[in-house]
């Protein structure tokens, strides 16, 4: 059995390989594979009725769905993103009308929805969009090492994707208690569901 200081160790070395191995795609080659993963997404019944989507602001190395993100708003769906409080030291979920205005850089220098943008029930979402660093096909993910997106998905519900690049599936991810496991994870070259499509189509 692992211990907790081993399976942070383990967690670190593969952020380090996986940051190394997202270094070597150009600007481009990022930009092509966030278009494709767009399209592959666009193409899934779970997207297409979905109404209400938590959506991230991709970063710097993440897979940039902010395109859909725009679609989805001109579509009437309602949009939403996390946004960090203080108060509760954690992120709750709060709807935007507007990509651009209702939107500012948070304290984690990721942009998030300003303090006008009401926060939404964590029981009406019909997807939930998850950055992180890597993911395996069982549906574990690893993040930055924070913990702030496993508070959040512990407190959500509803059908949960991983969001990643080729580059960031390994075989297997070191896991912890309270680690939180997702529904499908989608790359820019395939659509995986976890426990099958039924488990989330239902």
């Amino acid at each position: 059995m692992l211990t907790n200081s081993t399976t942070e160790a383990d967690k670190a070395a593969l952020r380090k390989r996986l940051r190394a191995e997202l270094q070597k795609m150009t600007p481009a080659e990022q930009s092509a594979a966030s278009a494709a993963a767009c399209l592959l997404l666009e193409q899934q019944p779970l997207w297409k009725t979905a109404q209400t989507i938590l959506f991230y602001a991709p970063l710097p190395g993440e897979v940039d769905i902010w395109r859909l993100c725009h679609d989805s708003l001109a579509a009437g769906k309602t949009v939403c993103l996390p946004r960090y409080s203080a108060d509760e030291k954690t992120y709750i979920v709060c709807r935007v009308k507007d990509a651009v205005h209702d939107l500012l850089t948070g304290q984690f220098g990721i942009r998030e929805p300003r303090e006008f943008c009401p926060k939404i029930s964590s029981n009406r979402l019909d997807l939930i969009l998850v950055p992180g660093i890597a993911f395996d096909f069982d549906g574990h993910r690893l993040g930055r090492g924070k913990g702030f997106y496993d508070q959040l998905l512990a407190a959500l519900q509803g059908p949960t994707c991983g969001v990643a690049f080729d580059q960031q599936i390994v075989g297997r991810i070191p896991t912890e208690p309270h680690d939180v496991r997702l529904s499908c994870i989608l790359t820019p070259t395939r659509w995986h569901y976890v426990n099958g499509p039924r488990a989330v189509l239902k």
